[in-house]
């Protein structure tokens, strides 16, 4: 099979000749650069500085020829701007805790009397800072920007600033990079925005110069149980803009996509969960079900919820929502074991991820601990395709590169075994 081939039977619930590999192909399975830059030294690739495509959470790009090395199955296509509102293009230099890496050009970051890193919306240095990075960190935290909050004066359309319709300059990005990733050979793995409801990584809008609404990210969750008409409010008409935007951007791509992030709102906890199934049902479900509907209905483009923690409790409802996929797979959260989750579930949920703990095991653990527990992860989730490997979320600053190199040998491994 090509790795296209391989995917797509994945995610049509058949098994395919081997275990499908993504790394890389969003922002929630992707690798820190500086993994990235130890993978590229350890398979003694081109010696260049790594670009960091993702700034927020300093992702590496995985280029062809690591792509090549580590068998990955998947390319990722990103939104024209990154979460800091500004494009990945116009490369410079930065060292980063000693390591050389290339940044966008709009990348802008000053130090505090505390030598934090400090970064801009749009790269403008005119404007208070939107994140933080802590002196010897590894990633940015969002730095929140709340006006005082004036009941009587709260007007959605302030959490509704960044939900416009797509420009040509968007359209144009997402034509070129979806062309040129198809023809890489690989599945697509395509990220758009705009039909994230409620993610609590982008509410703070760290991308906005001056955020206005609810913005705290406390002062949101509250919100959505006691202003829920406003949060309502809101995600109808980000709603209505996404299938508008939707339809515009399929028109643009077409069939160059296999499958398109939705969104990624988190509603677990390690061991409890942000909100009931009620809840869920009530507030978020139907905007999801209006997205997935659309896409199922006009395009061939399979459809990727994240969301991290103890939510096998919601899984019915992403199902009834018309989820395609579902990522990461926290297995080390309350009630996700593994085994139950492909039982229940397996027929009906394309598990993209799960493969291997990145809290513990992955970045602590022996090179032998990882190759057990991913060929264990492979043994339950694999047979009868609806699985794609990847690690719980991203691979993190600090995991040994011989972890990882065991990670990928030890897919490898398992579908040379079936």
């Amino acid at each position: 099979m090509t790795s296209r081939e391989r995917v797509c039977a994945a995610v049509n619930h058949q098994e395919p000749d081997r275990i499908p590999i993504d790394f890389g192909g969003s922002a929630v399975t992707g690798i820190h650069v500086s993994c990235v830059a130890a993978l590229r030294q350890y398979y003694g690739l081109d010696k260049h500085p790594v670009r960091v495509h993702e700034p927020y959470q300093m992702l590496g790009l995985v280029e062809e020829d690591l792509q090549q090395a580590m068998g990955i199955d998947v390319t990722g296509v990103f939104a024209r701007d990154t979460m800091f509102g500004f494009p990945a293009i116009d490369w410079k230099p930065w060292s980063f805790n000693g390591l050389e890496v290339l940044v966008p050009g709009d990348f802008h970051v000053t130090l505090d009397v505390n030598g934090d890193a400090l970064i801009y919306p749009k790269g403008d240095t005119s404007v208070p800072p939107s994140g933080r990075m802590p002196a010897g960190g590894q990633f940015f935290d969002t730095i929140v920007r709340q006006h005082p909050i004036d009941e009587d004066a709260l007007d959605p359309q302030d959490n509704l600033e960044e939900f416009t319709p797509v420009t040509a300059a968007d359209l144009a990005h997402l034509q070129q990079a979806t062309g040129m990733a198809r023809a890489g050979g690989r599945a697509v793995l395509a990220g758009f925005g705009g039909t994230a409801f409620g993610d609590i990584a982008l509410v703070p809008g760290p991308f906005l110069k001056d955020p206005k609404g609810i913005r705290d990210i406390t002062e949101w969750y509250i919100s959505t149980s006691s202003r829920r008409s406003y949060i309502h409010a809101i995600f109808e008409k980000q709603c209505e803009v996404a299938l508008a935007n939707l339809e515009q951007i399929h028109r643009a791509v077409g069939s160059n996509v296999d499958a398109v992030f939705i969104c990624g709102t988190d509603f677990g906890t390690q061991t409890s969960a942000f909100c009931s199934v009620a809840t869920l049902r009530e507030l978020y479900a139907p905007y999801y079900k209006a997205v997935n509907d659309w896409i199922h209905t006009h395009t061939t483009w399979k459809t990727f919820k994240h969301s991290c923690g103890s939510v096998e409790r919601f899984y019915q409802t992403f199902i009834e929502s018309g989820f395609d996929i579902i990522n990461p797979v926290q297995c080390s959260a309350a009630g996700m074991d593994p085994e139950m989750l492909k039982s229940k579930y397996g027929s009906r949920l394309v598990f993209w991820g799960g493969g291997v703990d990145t809290q513990r095991v992955l970045p602590f653990g022996t090179a032998a601990e990882v190759r057990e527990q991913v060929l264990r992860r492979c043994e339950i989730f694999a047979p009868g395709g609806g699985f794609v490997f990847n690690s719980i979320h991203n691979v993190q600053a600090g995991t040994p590169v011989e972890n990882i190199v065991a990670m990928i040998e030890a897919v490898k491994e398992a579908g040379a075994r079936s």
